[in-house]
């Protein structure tokens, strides 16, 4: 008997790269034994002609499914929706620029079936990232995993394969502000970890900003650890210790020396530094409580415009 599987890919803005990406991934997944595909296509809001080249595919190939959003959502919900969808055995989400080798997934699927429920995808060289953007995920990763009891795996990304019981966890978490890599760690199960070397782009062009990739730093450390909050407390309370100290040192030196002329300086810069540091952790209570309204408005994660799909026997 052969086993379905599901391969998630999100598409936006990925025109140019359609066409080079089914030309290789369509033989990788020939080649696997034992195996049948379903190729879940997420059209995350495209302006190009991404969702055109996409259908064009969906209606030539009966394993190719697209997912057309209302609009931009984003990939953390161009994957829960791929996730929402997939029917497989075993889900492999993986990007459409190809810097992940679709050649793993042979591999991946062969320890799926020794019994490992997730195989993570390591990126051992990453040399065709930049210096700064490799830099910054390595800081991003030791921080995280040093303030949350969630650690994430370093150098991992979303491609991976996860078994069905492992998905079915995944759909029944019901947060609607999702950091997939932090939600794939949480759920745990049996892990197999392959290493790889990450290639260039096939083509086009990343989407991912700087201040996007901050934004998204940002929303794992708030999505799964309260340590900030905890910070801020210490450095409020260590604030206060030398407020006291410094006040202290004040009563002694009048009576010591008598009152001095007051100067500008000292004021101004506890001035500057405290209220400073007041408005940081406002901006940080900012984030946990935004989460939390976004959360009670319960708006679905993403809107699909249209579903295109080529049925068996057509």
């Amino acid at each position: 008997m052969t086993q379905l599987m599901s391969l998630i890919v999100p598409f936006y803005n990925e025109a140019a790269a359609i066409q080079v990406f089914a030309d290789r991934m369509l033989p990788v997944l020939d080649a696997v034994p034992g195996t049948r595909w379903e190729i879940l296509c997420v059209d995350d809001g495209s302006s190009d002609g991404t969702l055109l080249k996409l259908v064009a595919l969906a209606r030539g190939d009966a394993r190719f499914k697209v997912i057309e959003f209302s609009r931009n959502f984003g990939k953390e919900a161009a994957l829960t929706a791929g996730i929402d969808a997939a029917r497989g055995e075993a889900v492999i989400p993986i990007d459409a620029d190809l810097q992940d080798p679709p050649e793993l997934i042979a591999d991946m699927v062969r320890e799926w079936r020794a019994g490992a429920e997730v195989v993570l995808a390591r990126r051992i060289d990453r040399s065709t990232d930049g210096v700064l953007k490799r830099k910054t995920a390595q800081w991003f990763y030791r921080a995280h995993n040093k303030l949350s009891k969630t650690r994430i795996p370093e150098n991992v990304g979303d491609f991976r394969l996860m078994d069905r019981k492992v998905v079915e966890a995944l759909k029944a978490l019901p947060e609607r502000q999702r950091f997939m890599k932090g939600l794939f760690a949480w759920v745990g199960f049996r892990t197999v970890t392959l290493d790889y070397a990450r290639a260039p782009r096939a083509a086009g062009e990343t989407k991912f900003s700087g201040l996007a990739l901050w934004n998204f730093a940002l929303e794992g450390f708030t999505g799964f650890s309260t340590a900030p909050l905890k910070i801020w407390t210490y450095m409020g309370v260590a604030g206060a210790l030398l407020t006291v100290a410094y006040t202290l040192f004040i009563v002694v030196h009048t009576l010591i020396s008598g009152v001095s002329v007051p100067g500008y300086a000292s004021l101004f810069v506890a001035v500057s530094f405290f209220g400073s540091v007041q408005l940081i952790s406002v901006g940080l209570l900012g984030e946990y409580i935004g989460r939390i309204y976004v959360e009670t408005k319960q708006r679905p994660t993403y809107i699909v415009r249209q579903i295109y799909e080529l049925h068996r026997g057509e």
